[in-house]
């Protein structure tokens, strides 16, 4: 008689439950589940997509030691709040040695390979935002002490989050959580980062038959990571030192921080010099949740910081339009949230959703329509409206600067048919 298997679930579902996690998951007949086709390239590992009661799980299987490891390294981000997969489940099967990490796959979002197929090269801007997202992505990791070891855009998902993309770690094999990363620690994590995205653009550029200049393109838009990498790492922990009469550079750091998303954990002021006429700033930051966290507390929404930096600019317009109509229609910044999330943002969600279709991320299909009723609005010279912004929207007739036209048209609208379709 084998060894009894061990299964962790953290989601009560009947369906998941209901899998035949005795086999291998290799030999798991059709019939056995909801399989789900999704081309998301190579892996070391066998991954297969499974729906139950309505939601899509990613199950890989590979050897019980690096399994454990990963469980627990991807709880670890998950409590963090660090950009990664949610873990779900772990199932140990002793007989074979294996067992079966299960995440929850990540709805809306997109492999690299699919994006890069999908933007033209003339669409720089909306590449350097993928590059920003990495990079970003190992900024947040090393801030909290992880070592991600196998950093690459294959093992990254990118999901749109208002003008801004968000990478998301997929795979966390390699990974370690440490109390800090040293400078050397880090270096030897951005070199592994540089090299596995030359050669991820690389494939991609011959997969699409581009050679000599489009290949030199990709090698430097790898290098140039490192330097983004260094430029936001520096933002975040340098110190500043001013005089006691330029206090406004203090207001000017949190800012440029807040912009960035970041909320402000620390300040601390000391003297730099003995006769005290020169301060030194030190700021300690907390994870970039700024904006996410003011429309939180406004109207209890949990969306991500790119689209919350969106939709506060539109709560606050709408608030401005209220005060305007007279002091008996002006109201605290929490009335005016529920009264902007009633009123404004859930019909003008439905109706932008609608316009796009099943597989369109709601909350994302309202940031798309305020950024294309603003610009057909500039282009116009007056307010369009919102209609005349719904039928651009629908017709996928944005201008171009609109994210990359939706980057493009949601990469050819899915990646995956809609859950219980």
């Amino acid at each position: 008689m084998g060894a009894p298997i061990s299964i962790r679930l953290r989601a009560a579902s009947p369906g998941l439950l209901a899998l035949p996690w005795l086999d291998p998951l290799g030999t798991w007949p059709e019939d056995a589940a909801d399989f789900r086709d999704l081309n998301v390239g190579p892996s070391r590992h066998l991954v297969r997509f499974v729906e139950a009661d309505y939601v899509l799980y990613a199950l890989k299987e590979l050897p019980t030691r690096i399994a454990d490891k990963e469980y627990r390294v991807l709880r670890d981000l998950e409590v963090r709040e660090l950009p990664a997969v949610r873990p779900v489940g772990l199932v140990d099967q002793p007989d074979t040695g294996n067992s079966i990490l299960v995440t929850e796959y990540l709805e809306h979002s997109w492999q690299f390979r699919r994006l890069f197929r999908r933007l033209p090269r003339e669409l720089v801007k909306h590449r350097e935002r993928l590059l920003d997202a990495i990079a970003g992505l190992l900024v947040d990791l090393h801030r909290e002490g992880v070592f991600w070891g196998d950093c690459s855009l294959a093992n990254t998902l990118f999901k749109r989050d208002g003008q801004l993309l968000q990478a998301f770690l997929v795979d966390a094999e390699t990974s370690e959580v440490h109390a800090a990363l040293s400078n050397g620690q880090r270096a030897h994590d951005l070199d592994i980062l540089v090299e596995n995205v030359s050669g991820d653009l690389v494939d991609v550029s011959m997969e699409l038959g581009e050679s000599g200049e489009r290949i030199d393109e990709d090698l430097a838009a790898a290098e140039s990571i490192a330097d983004r990498y260094r430029a936001l790492w520096e933002e975040l922990t340098h110190t500043e030192t001013f005089g006691t009469g330029e206090r406004y550079k203090v207001e000017a750091r949190v800012r440029r921080l807040n912009e960035l998303g970041f909320a402000i954990d620390e300040l601390a002021l000391e003297p730099a010099t003995e006769d005290r006429s020169t301060l030194r700033l030190k700021v300690a930051v907390a994870n970039r949740r700024f904006h996410a966290q003011e429309l939180r507390r406004l109207t209890g929404l949990e969306v991500g910081e790119g689209q919350a930096a969106i939709l506060l600019n539109d709560l606050r317009a709408n608030q401005a339009r209220l005060a305007v109509e007279g002091p008996e229609a002006a109201a605290s910044d929490v009335v005016a949230g529920f009264r902007w999330r009633t009123d404004v943002f859930e019909p003008g969600m439905a109706r932008a959703a609608a316009a796009l279709g099943d597989v369109a991320d709601p909350i994302q299909a309202y940031c798309d329509l305020l950024e294309v009723r603003w610009l057909l609005s500039e282009g116009q010279g007056h307010d369009v409206g919102q209609d005349a912004a719904l039928a651009a929207l629908a017709a996928r007739q944005a201008p171009s600067e609109s994210a990359a036209q939706m980057v493009v048209a949601e990469t050819a609208t899915a990646s995956f048919p809609p859950i219980g379709g």
